[in-house]
């Protein structure tokens, strides 16, 4: 042990300020749309939306660059958010009943969401929270100053706002049934209350609908029923006409009723119509209606659900009535809530909707209320990443401005109407400055589309999609099923959103994308061993694709596929608009998905591997150059393929049990081992293994058999010029990794530019490697004389990029899932490595090279080999001495698809899916940042922001975010006791998870244990009234 502490060597203070100018962790943005969103809200003084989400998120968006997020302590589901208009403040209810008051607070030149009070309405002593006293509705009223709660029991309780102060004004059913006729009562109650409405031209009344049916106009500073309306079919919503003589409700028969509201007729049995829109025969509950007023006469009437069971019941519709236009809006996903854009002056008449917006399960779609057949509003944020669900990634860096242009060319082509100009929610200002560079996110979907996303900022706004089912002969007959109801007279209804679930075939699933930015060249490779070369184009082409076959199996015996069949590619021409278009498509035998892929422009050269081998193809001569098969002899499981049925568990779970046994064996035997000589020598071979610098100790890592399925998969391809033949001659060179760990080098002999078409591309192997342990190659890349990556195609020829150093010795840094090696080339001699699973205990899932430039001078830079762990967290190490540099939590180490999902940018970023439709966005990098930079002008009568204690600024909404801000020491306790309470609860491991967690702590109870503590509703509402009655502070009660 004492040659460690005396040739350890300290931290050098140089270099660690060096790193804390280079390196930081940060998460910045959440891109896409919220996971299980459950509430809506909007302010039209601020023009700020709120969507609230089943894991306990608050988000906020305006203008394209603001947007805010809160989390709530206790992972419950947001059921209702209000906004006090004007005022940056958020009433939110949860699922678990209590309500919570947020403020937009300015700090640091930038708005936050904070919460500031937070509110539990008191059921009986003894009992936390009944049935009765559970919130149903909340009404804020016009000047903010008052909340009305009604709750399942059928009272309604009052709080003073901003201090959530409980009031002595409660109303309960029975004061309301003195009121209520004889005939009408039955013995039965009221029910819930469904639905609270402030009357728009005299704030001191409120309309409160029960669940039975009954509606009562109540006035709050006499305390009296003016008006009851006797409704007989269950009540599901209420909305006041403008002028406050008319409302209409919505019911569960799926029919709408208008009631007007005469102070001569205190007492209304029938309303003034009542219409069931899909009947007669039986329809669903008409969830929410919206009735808005316009000066051209016919009001607008809107509202949700109300189908025919029997014919429509399994679809999400919004319907839109005005005169003789009526439209049925048909979604793909559940409809959560909508609201309304329109004048909200009282002095004015009319309302004059301009638009709607709808929040769905899985998107949110606005509709423009002014132009003529009410069309769609694209949105410029909160796009459904996941419209069909997200296979894979790739992220592009300085996007040249000609790219970025054509792409932005064929997507307006596409899409006409994509002017974000007309975004109706636009408040708050966007501080951020312009990014310095276009930023390219291709996302790959299981329909066999290829979507293009700005990435440059905060918002990730949709630009181009591009699709490659055109390309194939596919079964389509969902499709014909959906477009049928469209021609059909009644309803009418039309397909709204973008989200659509469904595949026309697996098989058109993308797995691996790879764009040269300069040449706009693109390669796209599927499911079934399509790869497809594309080029973009700038007018609309009628021409036909030229297919390749390449046989990765190589005539070898003994192998034949279990697995799908090829798509087959469409006869004769085909038609493509603007955009990238295929002009050839190599088939890969056997059909499998294709694991990695590789482009060169500048050699006209693209390289694909799948689970059988790797090819390569020269698209200019449209003639295959190379195939070599990866598969060992006992790799039977690769012929199966990822859609089989026959994979043999037997088999499987014999390879398990062989494992389990080999690596126990294993661990008895180093246990034994204690005599001296052993000793000796183990301490002999630990130190021959170390190289300058001594590490701690490692694991012992067991070498992989040679014989496990799926050995053969090709995961990572590159091309590189560089030295292999020898060391004074620079070449074209391909390399390909397995997951067996073995690592082929070819040399490629490419002609000139002008001898192209007349010579072929050969490739001649050059080297191969075996890593010791077997460890599947995760990444390979080649590096010039000064340990700096090789720039890409293109860029040195058109003086982008600094030449590479040819007259040093290059060197191949290969990363396995166990260790980092650097070899000397051409000889391919072990320079330095860095085992990663023997120090850390962790597996490499991904891996990239990044430039990070320091926050202190923008001269100086240097390049770092990014890793991303099983264990969910990022190392960092010098390149190419492999030193480590710092290391951070990133992802949970139980989101396995939030790992896999990862991809890194080249300054210092990356993504990863924390929800099938959300990317968390993080930095690596002191120096680039994309976070949100947005301020909200606000006016609040009372500041409640300004006597709170709280100043640690809020977590992102996926739960993992750790604050880096500094307590106060008075703050210690409670920060400590909060954490406690944090990490305790077991919820926290899926934050999407709003589920109910139950702790049996009670023993063994009997009934009579219990009894004194069982009521019925209306003792739990008598018991509340008692409460509230006897408390001695006539001022109300405060509750923090």
């Amino acid at each position: 042990m004492m040659k460690f502490r005396f040739r350890r060597q300290g931290n050098d203070p140089h270099r660690e300020k060096i790193k804390q100018d280079l390196f930081a962790f940060n998460k910045t943005v959440e891109h896409g749309f919220p996971n299980q969103p459950s509430a809506l809200a909007y302010d039209p003084k601020l023009q700020l939306m709120a969507i609230g989400t089943k894991s306990g998120a608050i988000k906020i968006y305006g203008a394209p660059g603001v947007e805010m997020t809160g989390l709530h302590k206790d992972t419950a589901a947001v059921t209702q958010i209000h906004f006090l208009c004007g005022q940056g403040r958020i009433l939110s209810l949860l699922d678990d009943n209590t309500i919570h008051l947020w403020e937009i607070v300015q700090r640091e030149n930038r708005s936050h969401l904070l919460e500031v009070h937070s509110f539990n309405l008191p059921g009986r002593p003894g009992i936390e929270s009944t049935s009765a006293t559970r919130v149903t509705v909340m009404l804020l009223n016009l000047s903010c100053n008052l909340l009305a709660l009604g709750t399942e029991g059928g009272g309604v309780h009052f709080l003073e706002l901003p201090t959530l102060t409980l009031l002595n004004k409660s109303l309960f059913q029975d004061e309301i049934m003195q009121s209520v006729p004889e005939e009408y009562k039955c013995g039965k109650s009221l029910g819930p209350v469904e639905s609270l409405q402030e009357h728009p031209k005299d704030s001191d009344k409120i309309l409160i609908g029960y669940s039975r049916g009954l509606v009562v106009l109540w006035d709050l500073s006499s305390r009296h029923v003016d008006n009851l309306f006797l409704g007989k079919q269950q009540l599901e919503s209420l909305v006041w006409e403008r002028s406050g003589n008319s409302f209409v409700s919505s019911h569960s028969d799926g029919g709408y009723m208008v009631w007007a509201v005469s102070s001569s007729n205190p007492c209304t049995h029938d309303p003034v119509s009542s219409t069931i829109p899909y009947g007669p025969f039986p329809c669903k509950a008409v969830n929410k209606i919206l009735w808005r007023t316009t000066e051209s006469g016919a009001p607008l009437v809107l509202f949700s659900g109300g189908m025919p069971r029997a014919s429509y019941g399994d679809r999400h519709c919004l319907t839109i009535l005005q005169d003789s236009s009526h439209v049925t809006l048909d979604f793909t996903s559940r409809v959560i809530d909508f609201f309304t854009i329109h004048c909200t002056d009282t002095e004015k008449d009319f309302d004059e909707p301009s638009a709607l917006v709808v929040l769905l399960e899985e998107e949110l779609v606005v509709i423009d209320l002014q132009m003529p057949g009410w069309p769609t509003v694209p949105a410029p944020y909160l796009a459904p990443l996941h419209s069909s669900a997200i296979t894979c990634s790739c992220h592009i860096s300085n996007v040249p401005p000609k790219l970025w242009e054509r792409v932005i060319s064929a997507g307006q082509q596409q899409c006409p109407l994509q002017n974000y100009e007309n975004w109706p929610i636009c408040g708050g200002k966007n501080l951020a400055p312009d990014p310095k560079q276009k930023e390219l996110l291709l996302t790959g979907h299981e329909d066999g589309t290829v979507r293009f996303w700005d990435a440059s900022g905060v918002s990730l706004k949709p630009l181009y999609k591009l699709s490659t089912a055109s390309i194939f002969q596919t079964d389509c007959e969902h499709n014909d099923s959906l477009t049928q109801a469209g021609e059909e007279e009644w309803p009418p209804f039309r397909k709204v959103g973008c989200f659509d679930p469904y595949s026309d075939d697996p098989r058109l699933g993308i797995q691996k994308i790879s764009l040269c930015k300069y040449s706009g060249k693109l390669v796209v490779a599927g499911t079934a061993g399509q790869v497809i070369v594309m080029v973009l184009g700038d007018e609309k082409s009628d021409h036909m694709i030229d297919v390749a076959t390449v046989d990765l199996l190589q005539d070898r015996e003994g192998f034949t596929w279990k697995g799908h069949d090829r798509l087959p590619p469409k006869s004769g021409s085909v038609v493509f608009a603007p955009g990238f278009q295929p002009v050839v498509l190599v088939q890969c035998l056997p059909p499998a998905a294709v694991t990695a892929v590789t482009l060169h422009a500048e050699w006209n050269l693209i390289a694909f591997g799948t689970s059988h081998g790797f090819g390569l193809f020269d698209y200019h001569r449209r003639s295959p150059v190379l195939a070599r098969c990866t598969l060992h002899p006992n790799d039977s499981l690769a012929m199966e393929g990822p859609l089989s049925r026959v994979k043999s568990l037997k088999k499987s779970l014999r390879q398990s049990f062989r494992r389990i046994r080999k690596s126990r064996v294993s661990g008895k035997k180093r246990v034994v081992v204690n005599s001296p000589t052993s000793k000796v020598q183990e301490a002999n071979a630990h130190l021959a293994d170390h190289d300058a610098e001594v590490t701690p100790v490692q694991r012992r890592i067991e070498p992989r058999s040679a014989d496990d399925s799926l050995s053969g998969v090709v995961r990572c391809l590159c091309f590189a010029d560089t030295f292999l033949r020898d060391g004074t001659h620079h070449g074209p060179t391909m390399w390909a990794g397995t997951n067996s760990g073995s690592v082929y080098a070819y040399a490629l002999d490419v002609p000139s530019q002008e001898k192209f078409s007349e010579q072929s591309v050969e490739a001649l192997l050059g080297k191969e490697i075996q890593l010791m342990h077997r460890a599947p190659v995760v990444s390979i890349a080649v590096l010039d004389g000064r340990g700096n990556p090789l720039p890409e195609p293109y860029e040195v020829s058109r003086d982008l990029a600094k030449a590479p150093d040819m007259q040093g010795s290059h060197s191949v840094l290969i990363a396995s899932e166990e260790q980092f090696k650097v070899f000397m080339l051409p000889k391919v001699s072990a320079k330095t490595k860095f085992k990663l699973t023997a120090h850390e205990g962790c597996r490499v899932r991904k891996v990239a090279l990044a430039n990070f430039t320091s926050v202190s001078s923008e001269d100086y830079s240097e390049n770092a080999l990014v890793c991303l762990t099983n264990m969910g967290d990022i190392h960092m190490f010098s390149v190419p001495a492999l030193r480590p540099q710092v290391r951070y939590d990133c992802v949970r180490k139980e989101d396995i698809s939030g790992i896999a999902s990862c991809v890194f940018t080249k300054t210092g970023q990356g993504f990863y899916l924390i929800s099938p439709s959300e990317y968390e966005r993080f930095s690596l990098s002191a120096r680039v940042i994309t976070e949100p930079l947005c301020g909200v002008d606000v006016e609040r009568p009372h500041d409640v922001s300004a006597h709170s204690s709280s100043t640690t600024l809020p977590p992102q909404a996926n739960g993992t975010h750790k604050s880096q801000a500094e307590s106060k020491s008075a703050e210690t306790e409670d920060l400590l006791e909060e954490m406690r309470s944090v990490l305790s609860s077991p919820i926290l491991d899926s934050p999407n998870s709003s589920a109910d967690i139950t702790l049996d702590t009670t023993g063994d109870l009997t009934v009579e244990d219990v009894k004194d503590f069982l009521m019925t509703v209306d003792e739990a509402e008598n018991n509340f009234r008692n409460i509230t009655e006897e408390d001695g502070r006539s001022a109300g009660i405060l509750i923090n």
